[in-house]
This record gives C-alpha cells, structure tokens and sequence, in this order.
C-alpha cells in the first residue's frame, strides 16, 4: 500500500510539474507574463536535468542498503573515523552521480549504519571528487589558474573538515529528521529473502520522499533567477572580494548541477577572477536551493543552517584567499 502511494504521488508530482509548463506555454502572452514564463522554463530544465540523477542516486543507494552485504562495505574502509572519513570522501571517483543522486546514496549510508558524519562526508564531496565532474571541469579550464586542482583540493577539504566537526557532536541522531531517524533505527538488517521486493519499495519510498523536495527546490530556484539580475553581479567580478560573494550568489540561485556547471561559469570566465569561479564551483555542488529542499527530507532545519554557515564561511576563504595571494 506505502509503495503504491508514493508511485501515485510521484507520477502526480512530475504530471503536475509537467502539465503546467505545457499550460503556461500554450497560453497568450496577455495572460502570462514573460517573466512567469521564464520561471516556469528554469525551474523544468534544472528539474530535468536533476532527475535521471535522483534515479540513479536512488539505485545505487537500494544497492547499497539491499543487496551489498554488511560485513563487505565495513571490511574495505578503515576503521579509525579520520582515515575512513578521507576514504569516504573518495567514494565519488567510483559513483559518478551529481549532488543530487548523491542524497539518496548518503541516506543509504546512514541506513546502512554509518555514521551520520560519514554521510555528511560524502554528501559534500561526491558530487566534485568523481569522474564526470573532473573531466567536464577539465574540459572547460583546462590546467589554467589552477581551477581544476583547488576545486578538487577544496572539496576534500570542505568534506573532511565538517565530517569531523559533526562527529563531535554529543547527539549524532538528533542532526536528523525524527522520520529519517526512525527509518533507520527500523531498517532491517541480515535479511536474504524478498529482495527484489524490499528494493522495489525502498525505491519508492525513496523517490516519494525526494521527489517532491526536489520539484519545489526547482519551482524556487527558477522564481529567484527571474528575480535577481545577473548583469548586477557580473558588474561585481573584478573585485578580489566583492565577486566572491556574487559568484556564490549566483551558485546559491542557480541550482545547476555540477558535472555541467563548468560550461555555464565559462563565460564569466574574462570578467571573473579566478577565485570567485573556484567560489562557484565548490558551494553550488554542496548548498544551493536545490539541495536544501532535498537535505531537508534527512537533516533538521538548525543542522542545515549549521552546515551552510560553515561551507559558505570556507568556501570564501578560499575563493578569496585565490584572488589576493595566488
């Protein structure tokens, strides 16, 4: 019955999302205002472009919580929390999913038993540190001013800094959502019969949960991009500080995923200085409106606000630290 409920609200959801972009295009501009219809357009191609990666995020996480053995994921990774966190925090070259599909596979972590410091630890650098992400990185800069190489530097150690400060934490359950807690406290363990079953409806649960989130986090980001001016922020890119902060602006607005965000911050590339790119590049794959509406199904609100406030704090200072001493 739960499974079928969420396959229902599911297709609902995307038929809902779906039919009013078809509506608001077939409608006279008299009744809909450019500016609306921007919006409607945005919000569609980041929910498009995020939705093959939530399907596959959620896969591998059903592999990982089902069919994947206990023993064998806890036998490959270190058992001191610094070495396994760093491991972590290498998952991404061997799951090439953007940072929405990386949800799922974190939620599938902390299922599984892992730590929530572990999840966080590879929530924050999966989407950089796999192949996709390096490769389109590398395609748009090249080796130039050292972008690939600090992008791929600073994740790790954005990833691995807040893995540990959350693992001082007294209370480790208490960062998540009280349905997310008890999902994993219930979690069955050891189990060999029905798993095509369990993997089908886990699967389900999973896109019910995440689906909706990652619809509404499309539908703000799209409203926001119609709103702020980009022109205001590139007039700010040749200040060492100044276009730090806009470039995180615009990662934060943008929503974009991050094994093709390198090709949209291309062309910002002549008015930018190289930091505020690196800015880009490190706080949209970890925190934007997207992410925030899909975080929300796993962590409170005040771990949320907690997490932003230390990526955003790192983040500049290395985006500035770039533009005043290199």
């Amino acid at each position: 019955m739960r499974a079928a409920f969420g396959a229902v609200a599911v297709a609902l959801a995307l038929a809902l999302v779906w039919g009013t972009k078809e509506a608001s295009s077939a409608l006279p501009a008299d009744v809909v205002s450019p500016a609306l219809r921007d919006g409607f357009t945005l919000a569609f191609s980041v929910l498009i472009e995020s939705i093959p990666f939530i399907i596959l995020g959620i896969a591998l996480s059903v592999l990982v919580q089902v069919w994947i053995p206990e023993q064998w994921l806890f036998r490959i990774l270190p058992k001191r929390p610094l070495p396994r966190r760093l491991v972590i925090s290498l998952l991404g070259m061997f799951l090439p999913v953007c940072e929405c599909g990386n949800v799922p596979l974190a939620r599938g972590l902390v299922a599984k038993g892992y730590t929530v410091s572990d999840s966080m630890t590879f929530l924050l650098a999966a989407p950089i540190i796999n192949p996709v992400t390096i490769i389109t990185t590398h395609q748009a800069f090249g080796w130039d001013d050292g972008i690939l190489v600090v992008r791929i530097l600073g994740a790790i150690v954005i990833a691995n800094l807040l893995g540990w400060l959350f693992s001082r934490h007294p209370d480790p359950l208490s960062l998540l959502t009280p349905t997310f807690a008890a999902q994993c406290e219930a979690t069955p363990r050891g189990i060999s019969s029905g798993k095509m079953w369990r993997s089908a409806d886990m699967f389900v649960r999973e896109a019910s949960i995440l689906m909706p989130a990652l619809i509404v986090g499309s539908l703000v980001a799209g409203a926001i991009q119609v709103v702020v001016s980009r022109d205001q922020l590139v007039a700010l890119g040749s200040d060492p500080l100044l276009s730090v902060v806009a470039m995180m602006a615009l990662a934060f607005v943008i929503s974009i995923c991050a094994n093709v965000d390198s090709f949209f911050i291309l062309p910002f590339a002549d008015t930018f200085l190289p930091g505020s790119l690196i800015a880009f590049l490190l706080l949209g794959p970890i925190v934007d409106i997207k992410m925030l509406a899909l975080l929300r199904t796993t962590y409170r609100s005040a771990t949320l606000l907690r997490l932003t406030v230390l990526v955003v704090a790192l983040t500049a200072a290395i985006g500035m630290g770039v533009n005043l001493f290199v």
